[in-house]
């Protein structure tokens, strides 16, 4: 017999009874600040490309066929320019001023026709094929240096790359979380993520997606269960400071 879950109106549905448990074991505010300080974290960068993230490009190219209706396409332009792009860059120079990995992920096939991509992205006709402009970064967050690049053909990064075997080999624990769509990409890499033992933080306002509730739920069911929800302010500052207590305990 279906039962209604009962509620606070003030609050919404009854709290996840577990929320505690995952905040203390998996999610570990304390761990995440110790990885910091000891430079086992790194930055995650999502599909920052024109592929998805540039208006008149690639998913964009038509834009009355893609899927996204205008008002979707007002919000999730308006967001990237307003505050998505400058975010990610702030955390990118935070990360490489605290010599801290900056890691940079897309979506790219082996080849020019995509017949190595997932069956998913087949059946979306989603292809950016190597050396086009719909693999190319967005130049306000594209690599510098030999920051590591990895290359997808799926929504989650782990279960279509090696990239949990790269960041084995360089030491990496813990993981910051940008990019986009906050409900496609993003929510499965750190899902996947946190499966894989990784503790993850994502910073909420250097995501976006193609309307608010759709970022705004992603978020709710993330936060606290899989990962820790902050501001690219925070973020920053928790970078600066954890690197500075440990360059200070060291001195």
């Amino acid at each position: 017999m279906f039962t209604m879950v009962p509620m606070d109106p003030t609050q919404g549905p009854i709290s996840d009874p577990l929320r505690q448990t995952y905040l203390e074991h998996v999610v570990d505010k304390s761990q995440q600040l110790r990885l910091l300080s000891t430079r086992d974290t790194a930055l995650l960068c999502i599909d920052m490309q024109y592929l998805d993230a540039a208006d008149g490009y690639g998913v964009f190219a038509e834009p009355d066929r893609s899927g996204v209706s205008k008002a979707g396409r007002r919000y999730y332009f308006s967001s990237l320019k307003e505050w998505v792009l400058p975010n990610v860059r702030s955390l990118q120079d935070a990360f490489r001023a605290a010599s801290l990995e900056v890691i940079h992920v897309r979506i790219q096939a082996l080849t020019r026709d995509g017949r190595d991509r997932s069956s998913g992205h087949k059946r979306l006709d989603l292809l950016a094929a190597p050396g086009s402009k719909e693999s190319e970064f967005l130049p306000e967050v594209a690599p510098e240096g030999d920051e590591i690049i990895i290359n997808k053909t799926a929504s989650g990064v782990f279960s279509s790359t090696n990239l949990h075997y790269v960041l084995r080999n360089i030491g990496t624990k813990s993981l910051v979380v940008c990019g986009v769509y906050t409900n496609e990409c993003v929510d499965t890499t750190v899902r996947d993520a946190c499966d894989l033992g990784y503790f993850v933080t994502v910073v909420e306002d250097a995501c976006t997606t193609v309307t608010p509730e759709l970022h705004e739920a992603s978020l709710k069911t993330l936060r606290d269960r899989y990962a820790r929800i902050v501001t690219t302010d925070e973020a920053v500052v928790a970078v600066q400071t954890e690197v500075e207590r440990q360059e200070q305990s060291v001195a």
